[in-house]
C-alpha cells in the first residue's frame, strides 16, 4: 500500500526469632529443605538435617561460588514472600542471618506510618553537634546510629526531597494549608532540587478540591499507595546489602529464565520454562508451514488482524471488503462490503464484539462481528481515514485522518465526538497502550508523538530521520514497534523515548508494511516486506531467526500473530492471498476461490 502522494515496600514480610510470628508449629513434623519430612516425637530439636547453629556457623562463607550470607538472606526473604514464615523463622534461628536489621525494620515501619523526622533521623543520622547523633532504635535502650548505608549512586538530598513532598502532599490531603507552607519554604526549597518541580508543588495549594489535588499531582493519597511507593523509591538508593530489593529471589529467577529465552531463537512456548532444566525450543514446533491460503478478496491485501480470543481472523484491502473468517475451519463467516474504495486499516473492539474499518473513501465504519452489520458511519474527516484504535474499556475509540482539520478524533459508541486533539499533522497510525496510559501517534512528517490518554495532554515528541509507515505497541505497554522506510523495525522504549533495538533485513522504500510483535510472550517481531518475504527476529537479542517465502508476487503488505494459539500467525498481500502459518501443515490447502491478478500494486505511497 502507497501512502497518499502529497503527503509529506517493603522486602517481603519481616520475620522474627523471638516467636512472634504468626505461624504454629505442628507437633511430630519438623521442615527441611529438600521437601522430605521427619518425624520428632512431639519435641522440637535445635538440630535440622544434622547441623547446629554452632556447625551452620562454621561453614564455609562460600555456597558454590556465591556469598554464603547473601544466597541465606535471600532464602529467608524468598520464604517469606511465599507464606513459609515458619520455616524462615528456623533458617534465621540455625543460620544466624536475618534478612535484615533492627535499623532497616524502623526505617520502613517509619515511612509506612508517616513518622517523616524518624524516618529522615534513620536514614542518615542525627547532626552529633546537635543532639549527640544518632536514634534509638533498641527497645527503649538509647545507643547512637549513624545512619543507613546508601547506594554509591545516591543522593542524599534528592531522597530527603522525596520524604518531604510526601509529608508536603499528606499536609495539603488533610487540609493543614498553614502547615504545609512551612515545609514548601523551610524544608522543600532549601535542598534547591527540581525549581520546576517545587513550582508545581506550590501551585497544589490552589486547587479547589483535594481530590484535584491528588489528580494533579499524580498522587493516591496517605491510605493509597504513595508511602509504598515512596518506600520502593528511597529502597533504590539504599545499599543492597542492608535493605534487599523486594522479592529479590523472585527478580531473579526470572532473570535466568529471561536469559535462557534470550538464548532461544525459537522459543515460542504457551507455558513459562521449568526451572529444572536448561531450556531450549525446537524449530519443528515454530509456525513454519503454510496451512490454509484465504483468497476470498477480490484485490491486494492491507490488513490482516486475529480477535483477541483468537476465534476470528479479519483481512480487508483494495476491494473495499472485509472478511471474516472463524479460525476453527477458517470457514467465512461475514463479507462486510459498504465501503466504496480500499480498506487500509482494522480494528477489533477489545471483547471482540465489533469491528472498526477505515477507508480511502474518507469514512471509518463501526460493525456487529457476529451479524455483520454496520452499527455506526463516521463521515467526519475529508481526506481518507488511516486508522483507528479502541479504549481498553471499549467504550470509545480513536480515528486518525491524512486530512489537515479534525485528524485524531475520539468518539463514543453512539457515533458522538468526545474529544478532538489539536494538532497541526497527518495522522498515518495511532495505538493506544493496554494499560490506558498512554496513546502513540506518527505523522505522515517523521515524528512520533505521546500522548498521555488520561489528561489527553502531549507528553513528548520524537523526529526521525525517515518517514515511518506503522507502530503498534507491546501488551505490557511497554515498548512500541514502528517501521521506517529505510529498510528498518525499531523497538522504542515508551517511557524513555531510547530506542531499544534495530532489526533489520525486511526491504521496505515505497510501500507501508506493517510489523507486529509475536509469539506467547511477544518475544519475537515479525514484518512483512517489500520483496514478497515474511521476516521473523528474535526481539531480546536481534537475530534474525527466519525469512519465509510464500507469498508469490508484491509486497507481504501485513502481518497478524494469534493471540490465542502462538503456533500460528497470518500474512497479506498483493497476491490477493492472506497465508495461514502453522508448525503443521494442513491436509490440503484451502484455496475457496480464484481471482485475476490485479492490475496495481499498493494503494498508498511514501
Amino acid at each position: 500500500m502507497r501512502l497518499d502522494p502529497d503527503s509529506t515496600s517493603s522486602n517481603g514480610p519481616q520475620h522474627h526469632a523471638n516467636g512472634s510470628s504468626p505461624t504454629s508449629q505442628k507437633n511430630g513434623i519438623s521442615t527441611s529443605a529438600n521437601g522430605h519430612s521427619s518425624p520428632t516425637n512431639g519435641h522440637s530439636s535445635p538440630h535440622q538435617n544434622g547441623f547446629s547453629t554452632s556447625i551452620a556457623r562454621s561453614k564455609s562463607s562460600s555456597f558454590f561460588g556465591h556469598d554464603r550470607e547473601e544466597v541465606t538472606r535471600l532464602l529467608i526473604q524468598g520464604l517469606g514472600d511465599l507464606g513459609y514464615h515458619g520455616a524462615a523463622n528456623r533458617l534465621i534461628h540455625e543460620s544466624g542471618y536475618e534478612v535484615e536489621s533492627p535499623a532497616v525494620a524502623a526505617f520502613r515501619n517509619a515511612i509506612l506510618q508517616g513518622q517523616w523526622s524518624e524516618a529522615e533521623s534513620l536514614l542518615f543520622g542525627v547532626d552529633s553537634e546537635a543532639d549527640g547523633g544518632g536514634v534509638s532504635i533498641s527497645n527503649g535502650h538509647s545507643h547512637h546510629f549513624g545512619g543507613l548505608k546508601l547506594a554509591a549512586n545516591a543522593n542524599p538530598d534528592s531522597m530527603r526531597f522525596s520524604v518531604r513532598e510526601q509529608k508536603y502532599l499528606e499536609l495539603l490531603e488533610k487540609t493543614e494549608t498553614t502547615t504545609a507552607i512551612m515545609v514548601l519554604r523551610h524544608e522543600l526549597q532549601p535542598l534547591r532540587q527540581d525549581v520546576g518541580r517545587l513550582d508545581h508543588l506550590s501551585s497544589l495549594m490552589v486547587c479547589p478540591t483535594v481530590e484535584d489535588m491528588m489528580r494533579q499531582a499524580h498522587w493516591h493519597g496517605a491510605l493509597g499507595n504513595s508511602r509504598q511507593t515512596l518506600l520502593q523509591e528511597l529502597s533504590r538508593s539504599i545499599s543492597p546489602s542492608v535493605m534487599i530489593p523486594e522479592h529479590r529471589l523472585a527478580v531473579l529467577l526470572d532473570q535466568i529464565k529471561q536469559s535462557q529465552i534470550a538464548k532461544c531463537l525459537y522459543h515460542n512456548p504457551s507455558t513459562s520454562p521449568s526451572l529444572f532444566t536448561n531450556h531450549m525450543c525446537d524449530r519443528t514446533q515454530f509456525p513454519l508451514q503454510t496451512a490454509f491460503e484465504l483468497n476470498q478478496s477480490d484485490g491486494e491485501v492491507y490488513i490482516v488482524e486475529f480477535s483477541h480470543n483468537g476465534q476470528g481472523l479479519a483481512a480487508s484491502g483494495a476491494d473495499g471488503a472485509t472478511v471474516i473468517y472463524d479460525t476453527s475451519t477458517f470457514q467465512v463467516r461475514h463479507t462486510l462490503r459498504e465501503h466504496t474504495r480500499p480498506i487500509v486499516y482494522l480494528a477489533w473492539s477489545p471483547d471482540d464484539t465489533r469491528l472498526i474499518t477505515c477507508s480511502q473513501d474518507n469514512k471509518a465504519r463501526v460493525w456487529d462481528a457476529s451479524t455483520g452489520m454496520c452499527l455506526l458511519q463516521i463521515d467526519h474527516h475529508n481526506q481518507p481515514v488511516s486508522t483507528a484504535c479502541w479504549a481498553p474499556d471499549g467504550e470509545t475509540f480513536v480515528t486518525g485522518s491524512l486530512d489537515k482539520q479534525s485528524q485524531l478524533c475520539l468518539w463514543t459508541l453512539d457515533g458522538r465526538p468526545s474529544y478532538n486533539w489539536a494538532i497541526d499533522y497527518r495522522v498515518q497510525d495511532c495505538a493506544i497502550s493496554a494499560d490506558g496510559q498512554r496513546m502513540v501517534t506518527i505523522s505522515s512528517e517523521r515524528q512520533i508523538f505521546v500522548y498521555n490518554f488520561v489528561t489527553r495532554e502531549e507528553e513528548y515528541s520524537i523526529l526521525l530521520r525517515t518517514k515511518m509507515t506503522c507502530l503498534s505497541i507491546s501488551r505490557d505497554s511497554r515498548y512500541m514497534l514502528v517501521n521506517m522506510a529505510d529498510n528498518e523495525v525499531q523497538l522504542i522504549d515508551i517511557e524513555s523515548a531510547e530506542i531499544v533495538r534495530r532489526f533489520l533485513g525486511q526491504k521496505q522504500e515505497l510501500f507501508v508494511i506493517r510489523s507486529t510483535f509475536g509469539g506467547a510472550d511477544e518475544n519475537l517481531i515479525i514484518s512483512g516486506s517489500e520483496d514478497s518475504k515474511v521476516y521473523i527476529w528474535h526481539k531480546e537479542n536481534g537475530t534474525l531467526i527466519e525469512t519465509l517465502e510464500g507469498h508469490t508476487r508484491g509486497c507481504v503488505n501485513a502481518v497478524a500473530w494469534n493471540p490465542a494459539d502462538p503456533s500460528m500467525f497470518a500474512s497479506a498481500g498483493d497476491d490477493m492471498i492472506v497465508r495461514i502459518w502453522s508448525k503443521e501443515t494442513a491436509p490440503s490447502l484451502s484455496r475457496r476461490k480464484s481471482s485475476a491478478p490485479s492490475s496495481h500494486r499498493g494503494s498508498r505511497y511514501l
